[in-house]
């Protein structure tokens, strides 16, 4: 493995425990102390689509983080930021799969749980993404990659998964 790509890989698994881990486990921990409430609407079915929910997001998580350091060289910090613009696997069908993979954990957890406090919760996350992805992220990366990030922008939505993959890019 390279030096660049070894970086890459521990400087994102670093970024990993102290970010996902910290939003999507520690907070809807302290928040709720992941005490089960009744099920939302009385069905407990809720509880597996929750669970299901849940496995979706940390799946998603960890293979847009591979990705970040394997393709991308680099992390998801702005500190450290990636080589190269990544548009493979999930980035094929949304444009921001790590926030979208967090907070369908953080969903996931409040419906396991029955807790509305986490649904405020993720309310909150997903609002602080947006203004951050808009913000700072979008034009970074329009600066950064140019008219390589503008195709992407154009035919990847941001938050809302795309039926169908994205062929364009790499």
């Amino acid at each position: 493995m390279t030096m660049r790509r070894t970086v890459a890989v521990v400087g994102t698994a670093i970024f990993f425990v102290f970010v996902p881990c910290v939003l999507a486990g520690l907070v809807p921990w302290w928040i709720s102390r992941w005490e089960f409430r009744l099920s939302f609407l009385g069905v407990e079915l809720t509880r597996f689509v929750a669970a299901a929910l849940i496995l979706a997001g940390a799946a998603g998580l960890v293979d847009s983080f591979v990705r970040f350091a394997l393709q991308g060289l680099g992390t998801p910090a702005p500190i450290a930021p990636t080589q190269h613009l990544v548009v493979t696997g999930l980035y094929r069908y949304v444009r921001n799969p790590m926030y979208v993979a967090v907070a369908a954990v953080i969903f996931g957890q409040a419906v396991l749980l029955g807790d509305w406090r986490l649904f405020a919760y993720g309310a909150l996350f997903c609002l602080v993404c947006h203004l951050f992805v808009v913000g700072y992220e979008e034009p970074t990366l329009k600066k950064s990659f140019g008219a390589e990030y503008e195709a992407f922008l154009i035919n990847v939505p941001r938050w809302i998964p795309r039926l169908t993959a994205w062929r364009g890019g790499r």
